[in-house]
């Protein structure tokens, strides 16, 4: 793919896009400043993903160095997050040595972490070296939910099609059903994941094989926002009142959707490639999402 029609992609993160979920459903969007801060009372939280720890080629040979820019920014924040979502991927093989190494750098997050998992940490153990890490005691299957400031988050498991496409699997389903089924169809819902749950780009493994059987699960509610990683930019999308958006890594970027043969990681210029990585914050209130796009350059 062109260089430039890469950056024209996803150049705009290093000013920073400010997206606003509105009580009607409606995205709007505007420039954001780089120190602006959350509105008084509401609930903020960060979500960081694919820092691929153990990666090192010319797309990024310091990929534990650009989380930790990552985790320096958050700790900088005007005000600190409710808690911070890495949304998979954290190593790139799954090794101890490279779990090790990414829990160093995120222990030192001033705010609580939530951890997901990415296809690339449960290789070859289904993902048994990722829960000895960063697994919770009320996940007992890696799926979880908690409600806080009057929202129901929802964290899902859907890497266990290793570099094909994601998968809930039925028992997951089950439990989602059932853990929906308390929530009114006014609470607002915000879903984390690694794969996106739509048909982003099938070609490429980026949807999620039974997603579809969440997202009917979904429709019921009037406010629901749906954070995935996995590709590595930010591309937004909305089904009925479902608004999705998922997010740059920590680590390198990939090509837009059919731009390139095949999904990889982009090699570009040091200087370029700070401003095509980063983090998100996202501020809740009244039910409404904001979302703003943090380059580390």
């Amino acid at each position: 793919m062109r260089r430039s029609a890469f950056l024209d992609h996803v150049g705009w993160t290093g000013a920073g896009i400010l997206f606003t979920l509105g009580s009607a459903g409606t995205l709007t969007s505007r420039a954001l400043a780089a120190d602006e801060p959350g509105a008084a009372g509401s609930l903020s939280f960060v979500q960081i993903s694919d820092s691929h720890i153990g990666f090192n080629k010319a797309a990024n040979d310091d990929v534990a160095a650009t989380l930790a820019q990552a985790v320096d920014a958050v700790n900088a924040l005007p005000a600190q997050p409710a808690f911070v979502v890495h949304t998979g991927d954290v190593t790139h093989l799954s090794k101890p040595a490279q779990f090790d190494a990414a829990k160093q750098v995120l222990a030192t997050l001033k705010a609580p972490l939530v951890v997901l998992p990415g296809e690339h940490d449960v290789i070859g153990d289904n993902g048994k070296a990722f829960f000895a890490a960063f697994g919770r005691s009320d996940a007992k299957d890696g799926w979880f939910s908690f409600d806080q400031g009057g929202v129901h988050f929802v964290a899902l498991v859907n890497v266990f099609n290793f570099e094909k496409m994601g998968l809930l699997g039925q028992p997951q389903l089950d439990w989602l059903q059932r853990d929906l089924a308390a929530q009114k169809a006014d609470t607002p819902i915000v879903v984390f994941g690694h794969v996106p749950l739509y048909a982003l780009y099938p070609q490429w493994g980026w949807t999620t094989e039974d997603g579809g059987k969440a997202l009917a699960l979904l429709t019921r509610f009037s406010k629901v926002t749906v954070l995935n990683g996995h590709i590595h930019q930010v591309i937004e999308h909305t089904e009925g009142h479902i608004r999705f958006a998922t997010a740059a890594s920590t680590a390198y970027p990939q090509p837009a959707p059919g731009a390139a043969d095949q999904p990889g990681p982009v090699t570009l210029p040091k200087d370029q490639l700070l401003h095509a990585i980063g983090f998100r914050t996202v501020e809740l209130a009244a039910g409404s999402a904001t979302l703003g796009q943090h380059a580390l350059g």
